[in-house]
């Protein structure tokens, strides 16, 4: 169970206006890949984004932390969550809030 609740996450569209629906990632080794955005959000004032790779299978999507742009970055950037409790809780919230209600 996440730490977190449906009422923590506020969707947020910052990087479908600063970049549109489709991104391009530079991994370590230089190459850059596409994605697809597919959701964007913010959880107790840190933002995430859910990216789909149009290479990878269908279902398969990675989940980001979005840092803002710094003096010399205008753009934001957007890393990798190292804290495995951290990917955990919010890949958890980001499935229940995608998920329909369970009236019963």
């Amino acid at each position: 169970m996440t730490e977190y609740s449906r009422e923590d996450l506020k969707w947020t569209d910052s990087l479908r206006l600063a970049f549109g629906a489709h991104v391009e990632l530079e991994e370590e080794n230089g190459k850059s890949h596409p994605y697809d955005l597919l959701a964007e959000f913010e959880v107790k004032g840190q933002q995430y984004a859910v990216l789909r790779s149009s290479l990878r299978p269908y279902d398969e999507v990675e989940l980001l932390r979005v840092l803002p742009g710094s003096e010399g970055q205008i753009m934001p950037q957007l890393v990798t969550i190292d804290d495995d409790d951290e990917w955990e809780n919010i890949s958890e919230l980001y499935d229940e809030c995608t998920l329909p209600i369970d009236e019963d």
